[in-house]
């Protein structure tokens, strides 16, 4: 590192340069006015003398530079006079070559030169030559690589290419080439010096330095892309193998590096394609310490880029084989540069796939090949442990995703899985979520029991514990978000023919009953669903399929829903397994399949008794109950009433008598109907009272004549209303006050309900009684009898009295009801 005193030193010595040339650029200006070419051959040369300096850093030593520069460029106007005032140009050519030092010699020759090439008294590249050779008489590295820039900044406009006033007679524009290869080749001689210069110490200091001076010699190669006139033969034939052997040869890390870059930029792609042999054979020769991979992958984006400008030009990839001889180069990098890291090659192999995939995208057998390629790489490291090159690894797999729309069409790719199977256990679901979120991006639809066997063993890392994977570490959110995207991703799953789909879902069920108790909840649904949807395919298509190898048949369905629903009795999820149950049943029923449905209900009432213990959970799990058994119409008079009386406890023990005697003979008493079944054992009572009317839709239901039984209605009805009773007893009991009317509310909307679909044991004066009822229970707790305090009471009050004005059919019903 540089120290203070060496920086103020190097400010000192800059200032000291830059005084000495504006000091002999005043009297050179006063030469040139006077038209004193002597003295003005004096102070120009004396003032070119601080140029000599070794003291400047590259960067100092460039402003220096652009000092003299300036300077210069008066010169040469001056030059130009006078040449036209008599003096011979080439007179002034000879006496610029007596100056005392050199270096000062070369600039004043080089800006002598420059007007004699534009004189046209003798042929430009006879000039050029002379100049090029005299250059090496400077062979100090940053002296001689500025002198050198500086003649190609002042012949750049002056040289013989096609179209240029310097071209025709002796001069060619091979002429162009050999003076600009001439002169690249002396500056990267010089440019490489550097680094043996100075002690070992000073390395990094050098090595700084020569990064600073790069672009004096790259500006050589980007002359040579702009010269017109260089065609494709003569690049191949002389441009590239002669810049190409002075890259090889030169056995220097930067130069290697640098110079490969630059003749990747400048020149035009179709001549990288012509010459792609030629660039990697020159790739495999570099140094080992050289960084080849960027180089490599900066070579296939320009040819991948090349590629894409237009389709007319794929056919030329396909005549040099491009593919095979990038593939073998890279092969030859990798192998031979044993110090390579792992990431290194990672980066090479997803260039080459990104190359393949914009250049032969209908070759998957060549995407496959950079596949098995990296297998073999990723093999011989006993773990990747390295965090870049695994996200290399995760670019190449997620290539072909982004290419294909079309999951299926990576799925073909037999070292994929491979791949994948070397990622660690973070990673592998990182990339399995990649592949379910290409999957729902592109809404791509998995039909076939072999793909979905590919696909499952490609994000086996969401549906099931990896061997070493600590279950205690799982972030409860991730988890939760991957396996919502697994059950997603199950609904993607379909094909028309139920011969296939049952294969997916035999496969599927054979993935995801590994997965243990945690994923179970959110991999069993959807599932499930898929199946049903199965069942009612089949059932459109008037029943059982038989395919060649799986007979599809509703009944073996519903025997795999029984047992995939059965599996989550062991995480316990008693109110999840209940909803599926009732699908089923439902399912079943619509099959009109009675003893399958049955016995889903079945299974579903096993689990309320012995599982479901909350109370919020039984009232949400008895509602669900009563709303499937109500839709159901596939069960006969003794299955329904078995199944309406477990869930309702509705039992008429005095059949000689009607209901309607039995609740007027004993309105104060409990009667003796078995109302401890499910509805009636609720904790709460506001529960018990929901339950209990909401059973009373068994016993009307539109859709079935044989099942309209009022009185079994009124029974449900009137037992929900002496529930609501003792609700309202309990909360004065306790609070002092009567409560809130909204349970009488709600079964009186239960009794307009049943008396609008002809309920005829649902009077109007039923609902008289009751409005009453809720009139005393208001007045009660507010002392107010003109003000409806409940919004409800108050909506359905309005509800009767709309249809009161109304009339008609309906409004005659209501007319006896007094508001």
């Amino acid at each position: 590192m540089r120290t203070l005193a060496g920086v103020e030193d190097e400010e000192k010595w800059l200032a000291e340069g830059i005084a000495g040339i504006q000091h002999n650029a005043f009297f050179m200006h006063r030469a040139l006015d006077a038209n004193n070419l002597r003295e003005v051959l004096k102070y120009s040369a004396l003032m070119l003398s601080e140029l000599r300096t070794s003291k400047l850093s590259p960067q100092k030593y460039y402003d220096l530079y652009m000092r003299a520069f300036d300077q210069l460029r008066q010169l040469e106007i001056f030059f130009k006079d006078e040449t036209r005032h008599g003096l011979p140009v080439v007179d002034l050519y000879e006496l610029v070559q007596h100056a005392g030092n050199i270096l000062p010699r070369m600039y004043l020759l080089c800006t002598v030169g420059s007007v004699y090439i534009k004189s046209k008294q003798a042929p430009s590249k006879d000039v050029l030559k002379d100049l090029v050779e005299m250059c090496r008489g400077v062979q100090h590295p940053i002296r001689g690589l500025f002198l050198r820039s500086y003649l190609a900044q002042v012949s750049r406009d002056k040289l013989p290419e096609i179209g240029s006033d310097y071209e025709g007679d002796a001069n060619t524009v091979m002429d162009a080439v050999e003076f600009v290869l001439q002169n690249f080749t002396e500056m990267n001689k010089l440019w490489v010096r550097i680094q043996h210069q100075g002690p070992g110490t000073v390395r990094e200091k050098q090595e700084k330095e020569r990064n600073e001076l790069r672009d004096l010699v790259g500006k050589n190669l980007h002359v040579l892309g702009q010269i017109e006139g260089v065609d494709l033969e003569m690049y191949k034939e002389t441009v590239l193998p002669r810049v190409l052997e002075q890259v090889v040869n030169c056995k220097d890390n930067l130069a290697q590096y640098y110079l490969m870059e630059c003749i990747i930029q400048v020149f035009p792609d179709e001549y990288h394609l012509q010459t792609l042999e030629t660039l990697l054979t020159a790739c495999t020769q570099l140094m080992p310490t050289v960084d080849t991979k960027i180089v490599l992958t900066q070579l296939m984006d320009r040819l991948s880029n090349y590629a894409a400008s237009s389709p007319d030009v794929l056919h030329e990839f396909l005549q040099v084989e491009a593919f095979a001889k990038l593939s073998n180069a890279i092969g030859k990098v990798i192998d031979t540069q044993l110090e390579m890291p792992i990431v290194g090659a990672m980066t090479l192999f997803v260039s080459l796939l990104t190359f393949t995939l914009r250049v032969h995208p209908d070759r998957l057998d060549y995407v496959d090949q950079v596949l098995g390629a990296c297998v073999v790489k990723l093999s011989s490291v006993p773990k990747l442990e390295d965090a870049r090159a695994m996200k290399q690894v995760v670019a190449l797999l997620s290539a072909p995703l982004e290419k294909y729309s079309d999951i299926v069409t990576a799925l073909t790719l037999s070292n994929y899985p491979r791949v994948m199977d070397h990622l660690d256990d973070g990673t592998n679901k990182v990339m399995a979520m990649l592949i379910i979120q290409s999957i729902m991006k592109n809404d791509s639809c998995i039909s076939t029991a072999d793909k979905v066997e590919v696909l499952f063993e490609l994000i086996k890392g969401l549906i099931k514990d990896l061997d070493g994977t600590n279950v205690e570490e799982l972030d409860e959110e991730d988890f939760q978000e991957e396996q919502n995207s697994v059950a997603r991703l199950i609904h993607m799953l379909d094909n028309e023919e139920p011969e296939e789909m049952l294969k997916i879902i035999y496969v599927v069920r054979k993935h995801l009953m590994t997965g243990g108790s945690r994923r179970l909840p959110f991999t069993v649904p959807p599932l499930v669903f898929s199946a049903v949807r199965l069942v009612r395919q089949l059932e459109a298509q008037g029943g059982d399929i038989a395919g060649e190898d799986v007979r599809a048949t509703l009944r073996k369905i519903f025997q795999i829903l029984n047992q995939t629903i059965e599996a989550l009795s062991s995480v316990p999820c008693p109110e999840l397994a209940l909803r599926l149950y009732l699908q089923c049943a439902e399912a079943a029923s619509d099959c009109d399949l009675e003893p399958v449905a049955y016995e889903f209900f079945t299974q579903a009432f096993i689990l309320y008794e012995e599982e479901i213990a909350d109370s919020k959970a039984q009232v949400t799990a008895i509602h669900l109950i009563v709303g499937t058994l109500q839709r159901i119409n596939v069960f006969g008079v003794e299955n329904r009433d078995t199944l309406t009386h477990k869930a309702t406890g509705v039992e008429i023990f005095f059949p000689c008598f009607p209901i309607s005697f039995l609740l007027n003979y004993f309105p104060n008493r409990k009667l003796t109907f078995p109302f401890d079944q499910y509805s009636a054992r609720l904790l709460k009572k506001p529960d018990q009272c929901r339950a209990v009317y909401a059973c009373s839709h068994l016993f009307w239901v539109d859709d079935l004549e044989g099942n309209k039984d009022g009185e079994r209605v009124l029974l449900c009805l009137r037992r929900a209303l002496r529930i609501a009773n003792a609700a309202q007893q309990m909360i004065n009991a306790t609070r002092g006050s009567s409560g809130p009317v909204t349970l009488f509310v709600e079964i009186l909307n239960k009794y307009i309900y049943f008396f609008e679909k002809g309920n005829p044991h649902i009077t109007p004066s039923d609902i008289q009684s009751l409005i009453e009822l809720i009139n005393t229970e208001m007045q009660s707790d507010n002392g107010n009898t003109t003000v409806h305090s409940d919004p409800f009471f108050t909506s359905t009050l309005r509800y009767i009295r709309v249809h009161k004005q109304k009339g008609g059919l309906m409004g005659e019903k209501y007319d006896p009801i007094k508001l």
